[in-house]
């Protein structure tokens, strides 16, 4: 069954015994048996592996994995070192360029925030490739709002980014008022001048934590 490595694997481990999770289990082997699938599946529960439960700070919610050749690799927005940034994450990058003037780095890949606390959960963990949303009502979304709602029950102030539609969808599942909500648009091409430009996220969640006595998120991103 699933391993995680870290607390994770005791908060969830009744959930990964529930039927919908085991229907899920069944339809990835024949997915990833028959079809090109990302992420590789030892990448699926990266965003879990490097952000264990206690640990996290902040969450940022995506959708579904990026659906070309490696590109995906279990962090929601990331892609690998020496893969170019999709339009999404280079808006990101000049969205942290103007709100803290960060300059982008020379690669996507977001493990600097993930270590420091950062969840990158996508709302649906895999994907047929070239098929946006293929995997979608299959059993992931039920799997990430219990990770929601186990982020929730947290004592500890949470930063939830909340970008786009499909992640605002969430906010219902955070009802706890000690952590703080941050929504704007999705930061696509389509929709980031309709208030993903100027959202100031990158700063507002670093005030949120230092005002809770937590240390701010570096946002920058090593140059590798």
């Amino acid at each position: 069954m699933v391993h995680i490595g870290n607390s994770w694997d005791d908060i969830l481990a009744e959930e990964f015994k529930k039927e919908y999770y085991l229907d899920l289990r069944e339809f990835l082997k024949r997915e990833y048996a028959n079809y090109n699938v990302y992420p590789n599946m030892y990448d699926i529960f990266n965003s879990l592996k490097y952000a264990p439960y206690e640990k996290v700070k902040a969450v940022i919610i995506g959708q579904d994995p990026y659906h070309g050749p490696g590109q995906a690799h279990g962090l929601c927005f990331s892609v690998k070192a020496g893969v170019a940034p999709p339009p999404s994450l280079q808006n990101i990058f000049k969205e942290l360029k103007s709100d803290l003037g960060i300059d982008p780095p020379n690669n996507g890949e977001l493990t600097d925030w993930a270590n420091q606390g950062v969840l990158m959960l996508n709302s649906v963990l895999t994907v047929r490739e070239g098929m946006a949303n293929s995997h979608k009502g299959k059993g992931w979304e039920i799997l990430t709002d219990e990770i929601i709602r186990k982020l929730n029950e947290r004592d500890k102030p949470i930063a939830f980014m909340l970008w786009g539609g499909n992640a605002k969808a969430k906010a219902p599942l955070i009802t706890n008022p000690i952590h703080g909500i941050f929504k704007a648009a999705h930061p696509s091409p389509l929709s980031a001048y309709n208030g993903f430009f100027g959202c100031h996220h990158f700063s507002l969640v670093n005030k949120f934590l230092t005002d809770n006595g937590i240390p701010p998120i570096d946002w920058r991103i090593s140059n590798k």
